[in-house]
């Protein structure tokens, strides 16, 4: 079964954002993405927080508005689910009709990419064959973020 492993927030401070979700419940900085003094590159910059098994991506996006709410919007941006055949998984989303809006060229040589659809009810959501950084694998019920951020 395909696991819930990501959840994006929009916001406009992700240093600020980050800061409270880590103090107010013990989240691990795991990562970062983006520069926020170069605003025209990448989709977003922002932190990855994790609790060990879901990755939160705390991000100011910019350049694309992938939702339709514009750049400035603040909140719940799309969630990520782990699936162990991601071609089946895309093959059946297409099937049921969810329109793909993001994926990864067959050219590109990313390790790691997200594969972007939108259901019925206007929700974005990615599939990925990869776990988020932070986030458990389908086996893993829990990773050790202190090992993961001492390996660094």
């Amino acid at each position: 079964m395909p696991k819930l492993r990501h959840i994006a927030l929009a916001t406009n401070d992700p240093e600020k954002t980050a800061e409270f979700y880590r103090e107010a419940f013990d989240f691990k900085e795991v990562g970062r993405v983006g520069d926020p003094d170069k605003p025209d590159e990448g989709l977003a910059w922002g932190i990855f927080l994790s609790d060990g098994t879901l990755n939160m991506a705390v991000l100011k996006f910019r350049n694309v508005d992938q939702l339709g709410k514009g750049l400035d919007y603040v909140g719940i941006h799309h969630f990520g689910v782990l699936c162990e055949d991601l071609e089946g998984t895309i093959g059946k989303l297409e099937e049921l009709g969810a329109p793909c809006i993001l994926k990864q060229e067959d050219s590109a040589e990313m390790n790691f990419y997200e594969t972007k659809f939108v259901g019925p009810d206007g929700v974005v959501f990615d599939v990925s064959e990869h776990a988020w950084i932070g986030a458990a694998t389908a086996e893993e019920k829990e990773i050790d973020l202190d090992a993961l951020l001492a390996a660094e």
